[in-house]
């Protein structure tokens, strides 16, 4: 399907026009539309992929999808929302809903002590669209529901104000397009050896390279659903990877780490004799089965027989081998004849490269015939299912070659086998699957938290989450003999659901394994041992002891904490304990989206560090819509971030909070008044005595939203207790000197700046980071700011290497409250 029909908002008595379009060999002559999964009378077997609909009635809302099918097949597209509103009512309310905002310690806003205050916040959510449209096809560049008006308040803190932007009003206004990115990185398996310039596909076009290290950006062309992306190593000595990416229709970039296998040594074959090549043998492990390849059975792209020598290279996943999950190609999906995209449990999928032995060029074989190990079937149902299957690297989707069925006993006296045999041509496709349809389906709720505290409106989105099928050892759950299939769902603002294989005869038939990253770093499961708490697994007994959960350190605690294993055990309807969550049924996808928060789910956190964020104009930086265009928005740019941070010293015997205050500088518009703070704890260093560094974030210089003049950021360093400032980096204090003005750095206790318009470096203890994604361009200007160098990367501390100003503190701190004041105000007023 390569359109998608299009969410649209209407009023009552309005037209609307939803279209679709599939591609395949032969093109797609026939589509059908379906309104809430009923089909549309006289829209059977129509040639057209359009639906109009005249003079719209209330009942006519709901969910509308296309089926295209042709000789060869079906496929259905994407379901596209109907909202039919009555002539007049609102879409977009105008009084904003409930957001809160965490403000600094210092400022509780009640006896309680609760320090969350309500900024508002207005969804975005499509407001009515007009009939006229040009085409009726594709997304509308219509009006959503935004931000209107927004007004500054002033809250008591720690007896000064703290001024915060709130959302005072909401309306309809045009609709907000950010750019969808997916970044990562691309290297090997089992080197980790990245793929350097290696090519990038989108579908059959090549869209690009990727870097010196590995790394890519792509851009999700605009109605995409399946961002099918192919990674092919010139060089010849990786496996192509054909990877189905998630990414955030919303907007911002998804990081995601990419691994391709390396390609199996070549072995000489005899081309005119006949060759088997074992499949699945490493490891000490007995083959799944062999590719037989009877004599004349290499072809030239002409259809020539090559008799001569072959170099013959076959790359076998073997599921049984947990580390191959991550390098395995597609997303284990296919178009059953429905067109339902349904998944696949593999039993094993191999890649084939055969050239000339002199002069290297590609070679064809077929017909060949694919002998399957039974004894390595160990569900006796997928015996009589079993296929075997060739991977579409356009679409992702993995197409039946033929059925694989029972033969005779081995091919030698001494064994005595039962192989499943099936035949398939080498031609254009090279990667290949021993693969049986899995109907036992159900999805798992996952939502990821910022920290340990679970509150419900301190969720993470845009969390790559995924999920590996695991198939257990009988009376051995943490031992699973092989993977089956594998998926990855980017959380949004309720969660993400994914999709499992699961049993409600046996509970522990599957088993998943699910981890969590944002940005590249991997979030934190819930601890299982050696007490399991329900209220923190966020599960309630007796169903969480039916899922067997079990965090990948409960057995072992020198194994990372960042990984949790259940049994998938399909609820049962009759049981009111099982009808919950976290586990849906596979036809319960929209109960399971729309969940509440208080409903059963799994989850995963960030480990609290003791760092702080305040912005004057409240954005949620996982969620790029959330952007407001205003002079004192800490990011002026919602299509590129960049991040800026100074490396503090600290000498003294314990750890210090360092804050940066982040106000206008030099603009007219913010001179003054305050864009946000930056809180961060120091971290010992491990090699030198009683000193300690801090990486600290500072707003950078630049322009501001409207990109007409420039603000060198007035930003003020002050750490928390006696400390006084004993050196400040003197290429730094040369380069601020040679660009005034200079700031008022009297005080003694703190070290101020006017942030500079230039990147500077490592050696001024300046760090900065440019990139679609806030999270990581922070995250690497950390790990450059531990490390004290402008391209590496440390989780330890060198306190004493690219540091900028350093500060001598004493054992005891002052009072809270005189220190806090201190941190609100300016040095000058302190």
């Amino acid at each position: 399907m390569v359109l998608h029909p299009a969410a649209k908002v209407r009023e009552a008595g309005q037209d609307v026009t939803f279209c679709c379009e599939a591609a395949g060999t032969p093109a797609p002559r026939n589509y059908s539309w379906y309104h809430n999964g009923t089909l549309l009378e006289g829209t059977a077997e129509g040639t057209s992929g359009r639906l109009a609909l005249r003079g719209l009635a209330p009942e006519q809302a709901g969910t509308y999808h296309c089926k295209a099918s042709s000789e060869a097949g079906a496929i259905l597209s994407a379901p596209a929302q109907l909202t039919v509103l009555a002539q007049g009512q609102p879409s977009c309310r105008a009084e904003p809903e409930p957001s809160l905002v965490e403000l600094p310690s210092e400022c509780p806003q009640d006896a309680s002590g609760s320090r969350y205050y309500n900024v508002g916040r207005c969804p975005a959510s499509p407001c009515p669209g007009g009939s006229a449209e040009p085409s009726g096809c594709g997304e509308e560049s219509g009006r959503c529901c935004g931000v209107r008006r927004m007004e500054l308040r002033q809250v008591p803190c720690a007896g000064s104000v703290l001024p915060v932007k709130v959302v005072a009003e909401c309306g309809c206004g045009p609709c907000a397009r950010p750019r969808v990115l997916v970044q990562g990185r691309v290297t090997a398996a089992d080197t980790g050896e990245p793929l350097r310039f290696g090519h990038i596909f989108l579908g059959g076009t090549k869209v690009g390279f990727t870097g010196y290290q590995g790394s890519f950006t792509i851009e999700v062309p605009p109605d995409t659903r399946r961002l099918v992306t192919r990674f092919v190593d010139g060089q010849q000595r990786l496996v192509d990877a054909v990877k189905v990416l998630p990414f955030d229709r919303r907007g911002g970039a998804v990081y995601q780490e990419v691994k391709m296998l390396r390609k199996k040594e070549p072995v000489e074959l005899d081309g005119g004799r006949s060759n088997a090549i074992p499949l699945g043998e490493a490891g000490g492990r007995e083959p799944v089965g062999e590719l037989l390849l009877p004599a004349g059975a290499f072809l030239r792209p002409s259809g020539e027989v090559f008799n001569g020598t072959v170099k013959a290279s076959v790359t076998f996943v073997d599921p049984r081998d947990m580390a191959t999950a991550s390098a395995a190609s597609s997303d284990l999906s296919f178009a059953n004849a429905e067109g339902e995209i349904v998944p696949l449990r593999t039993y094993g999928m191999f890649a084939v490269d055969f050239r000339e032995g002199d002069s290297g060029a590609a070679l064809q074989a077929g017909p060949v015939q694919v002998r399957m190990d039974a004894g390595q079937v160990w569900m006796p149902e997928h015996l009589q299912k079993m296929k075997l299957w060739s991977l579409n690297p356009e679409s992702g989707l993995w197409e039946e070659e033929g059925a694989l069925r029972p033969a005779g006993g081995g091919r030698r006296k001494r064994e005595e086998r039962t192989f499943l045999v099936g035949n398939l041509e080498i031609r254009e496709r090279r990667l290949f699957n021993l693969d049986v349809p899995e109907d036992r389906r159900c999805f798992v709720k996952v939502r990821a938290y910022s920290n340990e505290k679970f509150n419900p409106h301190e969720q993470l989105e845009g969390v790559v989450i995924s999920l590996v099928n695991l198939e257990p050892q009988p009376g051995f759950p943490s031992n699973p003999r092989a993977w089956g299939r594998f998926d990855s769902v980017v959380t949004g603002p309720n969660g993400a659901c994914l999709p499992a294989f699961c049993d409600s005869r046996r509970p522990d038939a599957y088993t998943a394994l699910v981890t969590a990253t944002l940005g590249g770093e991997e979030l934190e499961a819930v601890a299982s041992s050696p007490k399991l708490n329900p209220n923190a697994v966020g599960v309630t007994q007796p169903y969480l002891g039916k899922l067997g959960y079990r965090r990948s350190d409960h057995e072992d605690a020198a194994l990372k904490k960042t990984a949790f294993q259940i049994n998938v055990a399909k609820p049962d309807p009759n049981n009111v304990d099982e009808n919950n969550g976290p586990v849906y049924s596979y036809r319960s996808l929209r109960e399971c989206e729309e969940a509440p928060v208080s409903a059963n789910h799994l989850r995963f956190y960030r480990v609290e560090v003791d760092r702080y964020e305040y912005n004057v104009v409240p954005f949620k930086e996982s969620d790029v819509t959330t952007w407001t265009g205003d002079y004192l928005a800490w990011w002026p740019n919602p299509q590129e971030f960049r991040a800026c941070f100074i490396k503090v010293q600290l000498e003294g015997p314990q750890e210090y909070m360092v804050r940066s205050r982040n106000a206008g500088g030099s603009h007219p518009r913010t001179r003054g008044q305050l864009y946000g703070l930056r809180d961060s704890r120091s971290v010992r260093d491990p090699l030198l005595d009683n000193t300690s560094g801090a990486c600290v974030e500072f707003k950078c210089g630049g322009m501001l939203f409207d990109q007409s003049l420039v603000d060198r950021t007035l930003v003020s360093i002050v750490p928390q207790g006696s400390c006084r400032r004993t050196a400040i980096n003197g290429l730094l204090r040369d380069y601020l000197s040679r660009h005034p003005p200079l700031a008022d750095n009297n005080h003694t206790g703190a070290f101020s700046m006017l942030a500079p318009l230039d990147p500077l470096g490592h050696n001024y203890g300046i760090y900065t980071v440019t990139d679609q994604n806030p999270r990581l361009a922070k995250e690497i200007a950390i790990g450059r700011c531990f490390a004290g160098t402008s391209d590496g990367f440390s989780r330890e501390m060198r306190a004493g290497e690219g540091t900028a100003v350093t500060f001598s503190c004493q054992e005891r701190p002052p009072g809270r409250e005189s220190f806090f004041q201190r941190l609100l105000s300016s040095p000058a007023e302190a």
